[in-house]
C-alpha cells in the first residue's frame, strides 16, 4: 500500500470533515463522527481527523497512480468547500511503504 499524510491548519477542521464526508458519502462509502472520518474510493481510503486548529488527513491506495488520484481529489474539493480560506494549503507528505 502507498500512503500519505497532510495536516491543514484550519479552525474549521470538523466542518470540513463533515462536509468532505457528506459530499463524497452520496457516491461512495463514507462514515464520521465527532472525531473522525473515512471515505472510501474505489481507488483507495483517505481517513479524516480533527485536530485543535488542523484538519489531519490520511490518504492509502494500491499504487502510487491511485495515490496522487486520491490526493488531488480531496485536496481540490478541501480548497473549494474552504473558500474563505484562501492561504489553506494540502501538502501530502508521503509515507514509506
Amino acid at each position: 500500500m502507498h500512503t500519505s499524510t497532510a495536516s491543514v491548519a484550519t479552525a474549521h477542521a470538523h466542518r470540513y470533515m463533515v462536509q468532505l464526508c457528506k459530499h463524497f458519502g452520496h457516491k461512495v462509502t463514507a462514515e464520521f463522527d465527532d472525531q473522525v472520518g473515512r471515505i472510501a474510493f474505489p481507488m483507495g481510503e483517505t481517513r479524516l481527523a480533527v485536530a485543535p486548529e488542523a484538519l489531519e488527513l490520511s490518504a492509502q491506495a494500491n499504487t502510487p497512480e491511485d495515490l496522487v488520484r486520491l490526493e488531488d481529489v480531496i485536496a481540490s474539493h478541501l480548497k473549494r468547500f474552504a473558500f474563505r480560506e484562501p492561504d489553506l494549503a494540502v501538502d501530502w507528505r508521503p509515507l514509506a511503504p
